[in-house]
């Protein structure tokens, strides 16, 4: 009995250590680009975004917003405040909608880690990324009711923890909250990884993900839901699926409602947006993933 247990681990700690060395680089590497956009980018950005206001340029503010909100090194729970304070300075509604939904999705950390994926992968996570912040804010911008979609009373900017005037030892210390923040769901999802490689038959995963592309799309879109934490968390998983036959499509999907029904992210969108807005929210979610999903699937 022992000894069966002791062999288990070692199979488990062998598909770790070999998962480990093939991701490890391009999660650093997405922690540093992280770090240095957030030390010397991120005002930069915000106040590209502020001088937007007040241009004209109208529904194509939507379309500069999305971008900057990928761009955007933050979390939701420091976009919603300083999306809060874009509102309370005029900001447009569709243009903040579309700056958040973006932001939510994807930031220049994760989309470096999403090479890891290769760049076929990224490529469509950072364009459908683009696209439903872009959607979002047309939809938003089109509403007829004359009541505010978003409400951000009590939400004020937070304090930020990038003050230190030795730039590097600013940084560094930006790097290290980010290492914190991302590190252990990097290793669970490692760890899975390792466990799914071990126990799931791969031609059981891909007849499910892979040759049911259609089912294999909804199934996708609804795991995302309740499995994602962390982007570095899952990009471990996705890899591994994605060789064991998931389809693109798939993975596009749950890359979409992943990050979007994250349960931490939720909490804050049903008290910005309220009850009616948030259930649009999420059936808007639901219904773009499955349709990027469903479309990738037939291009690729």
């Amino acid at each position: 009995m022992l000894d069966t247990v002791l062999g288990e681990l070692i199979y488990i700690w062998y598909y770790f250590d070999i998962q480990l060395r093939q991701i490890f680089v391009y999660w650093i590497v997405g922690m540093v680009i992280g770090s240095l956009v957030s030390v010397f980018a991120k005002d930069k950005i915000h106040r590209l975004f502020i001088s937007m206001n007040g241009t004209g340029i109208g529904t194509v503010g939507i379309f500069l917003a999305s971008a900057l909100g990928i761009l955007s090194p933050l979390c939701m729970y420091g976009t919603i405040p300083i999306a809060a304070s874009f509102y309370r300075q005029g900001m447009r509604e569709d243009w903040l909608a579309a700056f958040m939904m973006s932001s939510v999705l994807l930031n220049p950390q994760l989309m470096i880690y999403n090479t890891a994926l290769g760049m076929t992968a990224m490529l469509i996570r950072l364009l459908s990324c683009y696209i439903c912040g872009v959607a979002a804010g047309l939809l938003v911008g089109i509403k007829d009711s004359p009541k505010p979609f978003f409400n951000f009373e009590g939400f004020l900017p937070g304090k930020s923890h990038d003050t230190d005037p030795n730039l590097f030892l600013r940084f560094l210390k930006n790097l290290g909250r980010n290492i914190k923040a991302t590190g252990v769901y990097f290793l669970i999802g490692i760890l899975l990884s390792a466990l799914f490689q071990r126990y799931v038959p791969s031609e059981q995963f891909a007849e499910l993900f892979g040759v049911h592309r259609g089912f294999g799309v909804l199934l996708a879109a609804t795991v995302g839901v309740p499995l994602y934490a962390c982007g570095g968390g899952t990009i471990p998983l996705l890899q591994e699926w994605l060789v064991s036959g998931m389809s693109m499509g798939s993975a596009a999907a749950f890359m979409v409602t992943g990050p979007a029904t994250k349960i931490t992210n939720l909490g804050a969108l049903k008290i910005v947006l309220g009850i009616k807005n948030f259930v649009i929210y999420l059936v808007y979610v639901m219904a773009f993933s499955l349709v990027t999903g469903l479309l990738i699937n037939v291009v690729l």
